[in-house]
């Protein structure tokens, strides 16, 4: 019954779809966010933002739970996406690259290198098996 929405304001926003109006708002952000994702047991979410961050937010505790960045990373997010069991974070960057984050210890685990161009969009298997990669290069990439 709710749905999260990133916006060029720097917040996230999560809505009731019965009511039509916002329910929670989370800062954090210093630029657009361009990338909304449930976390798998739907009580956090992930996103993804132009100022080089990927944040995790929990609804239940109205409150930002972590940051995944690096400080040579300083291109906009374009994508993000959970393994199956929580555990990673997929992000599809500006600088041609997927890289993968430790939701809990918040530190980068690897970087996905063989896009020519932005990953523009990204998804994990509903069986948690694979990752695929879009990008401007016009190439859709299976990771598994």
């Amino acid at each position: 019954n709710i749905f999260v929405s990133g916006a060029c304001d720097a917040t996230a926003k999560v809505w009731d779809i019965r009511s039509g109006r916002c329910v929670q708002s989370f800062n954090g952000h210093e630029s657009d966010i361009n990338a909304v994702q449930f976390f798998p047991n739907g009580d956090s979410f992930g996103t993804g933002s132009d100022d080089a961050s990927c944040r995790l937010f929990d609804l239940r505790a109205d409150r930002e739970l972590n940051q995944y960045t690096h400080d040579n990373i300083l291109c906009g997010i374009t994508s993000v996406g959970f393994s199956y069991s929580g555990r990673l974070l997929f992000a599809g960057y500006d600088d041609f690259n997927c890289n993968v984050w430790d939701v809990l210890k918040g530190t980068r685990v690897a970087t996905l290198s063989s896009h020519d161009n932005r990953v523009s969009c990204l998804g994990v298997s509903s069986d948690g098996m694979a990752l695929a990669t879009g990008s401007w290069d016009s190439l859709l990439k299976i990771w598994a």
